[in-house]
């Protein structure tokens, strides 16, 4: 039956003129002569003639693609093989003849039948190479697989041969194609791939193949388990799993676990989530994640989606199962509280929880700034400062961008001095919420100590740090100052817009120095 599927989809991929009869099957339509031909050659091959001798005896000789591919089939015997590759390495040498790929197919599938393996990933590397087509070998190996009778070995070889030779994309697509068309690749193979791509920094690759690999049934053993903890390790994300891990089950998880976990989760992250599901299904049933975490990531995947009915009804079946709540689900339904507008659902579970985390404070200070409770953000931003954990940069900005009173944006400064000595790295979107706010709560003062804060910490003010500076400064009076700005903005190359030059021109006729005024108003009109 095997046999017979393989059949039926080898010759799907033939082309109309490409009938099985045609492209495999020719070798009965020799004419007379070159039937003549072709048994003088395979007889002086049976001899052991040398390549010398066989020039000698067929001194013209013309060798078109389906007299080579007869010959090469006359010795389609383990213990023929060798003269099969002393007739295609004499014909391309002595003839200068390149090879098309059916012609390096044949020879591949007679080597690998002899187990001559390191002839054939040599030929395999030649034909890579030397294609214009990545898929072109693995065309041929598919078209030639049943009249050379071969072994799915070959496509092993193939596979490992595409890693070799650095041709990584490739070689997860010919390893695709194959697990697809019903071939069962060895973990070998498996481990190859992932190895190399390891080698070659291409991590988002290494869990794209072991993705493909599991929902194909191809299960690791240790050394791709190794493999994988060492692409962990390379992407600087182990130490991130394993504290994830922790808040979920607090024994510390073996290496298949960490591993498949990961794997999820990336699938979940990518909002992939039927795929995630898949795949977790076949790991549990494989044994190759724990219940309680799955039942976790179920949870998780439900709360992506907004499910929050049926996020419900796996948690209370994991609490039916006797798993106890654990930090990651909680935060999980805190998160999704949170986007939706819940924030007293989300600050009642986040009472129930006894070890809230980064994430679960992030979610609050977010929630709480974006639905108009700017105290309540401020005031989990400094808890968590207080417990020793930092925020992200982008979770700092929604809190200040959203801040609008001078009190609270004097403790938002307060809170970002001592996350500085912890480590929070600000960037200019920062300060130019700070800055902003302060200008418009009319502090021009701290606005100013903003800027300088800024400048001393050589992050590099953008034009809209300029913008909300120079008009709050000639707001305030200032406008002698505000034309310094505009100088040291100049200077970096950054043009004053109309609102600039109009801040201007309006302080100085407030003041009544038309001179200026008029100065700065020829200015506006000649960069218009």
């Amino acid at each position: 039956m095997r046999r017979l599927r393989e059949q039926k989809w080898r010759f799907s991929t033939l082309t109309p003129k490409q009938s099985p009869t045609r492209t495999l099957c020719s070798i009965s339509s020799h004419s007379n002569p070159d039937k003549i031909l072709i048994d003088a050659i395979s007889s002086s091959l049976q001899n052991n003639d040398t390549w010398h001798t066989l020039t000698t005896k067929f001194p013209t000789l013309n060798l078109p693609t389906s007299l080579i591919n007869t010959i090469l089939l006359r010795f389609n015997r383990p213990e023929t093989a060798k003269r099969a590759l002393t007739f295609f390495h004499w014909s391309s040498h002595t003839r200068n003849l390149r090879h098309v790929t059916s012609s390096y197919a044949l020879t591949i599938h007679i080597l690998v039948k002899a187990r001559l393996l390191i002839d054939a990933r040599a030929l395999i590397e030649s034909s890579l190479l030397n294609s214009t087509r990545d898929s072109d070998l693995l065309d041929s190996l598919l078209d030639t697989y049943d009249v050379a009778s071969s072994t799915p070995l070959v496509f092993d070889l193939l596979v490992q041969g595409y890693a070799k030779a650095r041709l990584l994309e490739s070689g997860l697509d010919v390893f695709t194609n194959l697990t697809d068309r019903g071939f069962s690749l060895s973990v070998i193979t498996l481990n190859t791939l992932i190895h190399v791509s390891v080698r070659s920094n291409r991590i988002d690759l290494v869990w794209r193949i072991y993705e493909v690999a599991i929902n194909k049934r191809l299960y690791p053993n240790e050394a791709t388990i190794r493999i994988m903890i060492s692409a962990l390790c390379k992407e600087g994300k182990l130490k991130e799993i394993l504290s994830l891990l922790d808040k979920i089950h607090s024994e510390r998880c073996s290496p298949l676990v960490i591993v498949n976990t990961s794997l999820i989760l990336r699938v979940l992250d990518e909002d992939r989530i039927d795929d995630g599901m898949s795949l977790l299904k076949r790991l549990l049933q494989k044994n190759m994640v724990l219940d309680v975490i799955g039942y976790s990531l179920v949870v998780y995947a439900r709360t992506k989606e907004g499910d929050l009915v049926n996020a419900r009804k796996v948690f209370d079946e994991m609490l039916k199962r006797g798993f106890l709540a654990n930090a990651f689900v909680y935060t999980a339904f805190v998160k999704v509280y949170c986007e939706i507008g819940g924030v007293d659902e989300a600050e009642k579970l986040f009472g129930e929880m006894i070890d809230p985390y980064e994430e679960t404070f992030n979610s609050l200070v977010v929630g709480c700034s974006r639905f108009g409770r700017e105290g309540e953000s401020l005031k989990y931003c400094e808890t968590m400062a207080a417990r020793g954990f930092v925020p992200s940069c982008w979770v700092f900005n929604e809190m200040v961008e959203r801040v609008s009173e001078v009190e609270n944006l004097k403790r938002a400064n307060g809170i970002l001095t001592k996350l500085i000595e912890r480590g929070f790295v600000p960037d200019e979107r920062t300060y130019s919420h700070l800055i902003r706010g302060f200008v418009e709560g009319n502090d021009i003062e701290e606005a100013l100590k903003m800027f300088y804060e800024m400048e001393f910490r050589n992050i590099s003010p953008g034009f809209e740090v300029f913008r909300f500076l120079i008009v709050g400064l000639c707001s305030s009076g200032k406008v002698e100052v505000g034309e310094k700005y505009v100088r040291i903005m100049k200077r970096r190359l950054m043009q004053p817009n109309a609102e600039i030059y109009e801040a201007l021109i309006k302080a100085f006729r407030k003041r009544d120095d038309k001179t200026s005024a008029d100065r700065v108003y020829d200015e506006m009109m000649s960069m218009r």
